[in-house]
């Protein structure tokens, strides 16, 4: 590989790193400023997700791998589907049966 696509390479993935930071953040404080329970559920649902899809990019991008890559897109994957149960789960108006 090139030099100039190796640093390419390397600042798509800081650049991804740092935007799923900045939606990790933007989640954190949705989930601190939010007045009720379902407002902060989606908050942290939304952005976590996607920060998340962010990380795994850049850890994709980084790993010289197809199947890390696939490791990465397959744990992003799942992210979205427990974090999508998980705040229907706790945002549902149902009481627990005995």
């Amino acid at each position: 590989m090139t030099d100039t696509l190796h640093v390419a390479r390397e600042v798509e993935v800081i650049l991804s790193a740092a935007a799923g930071l900045l939606f990790f953040t933007a989640g954190t404080v949705g989930l601190l400023r939010f007045p009720d329970l379902r407002s902060r559920l989606h908050a942290v649902t939304k952005a976590d997700t996607l920060g998340l899809g962010f990380v795994m990019l850049a850890l994709a991008l980084a790993s010289d791998s197809l199947w890390a890559a696939a490791a990465f897109l397959l744990v992003w994957v799942l992210g979205m589907g427990a974090a999508a149960v998980g705040a229907t789960l706790l945002g549902s108006d149902r009481e627990a049966s005995p």
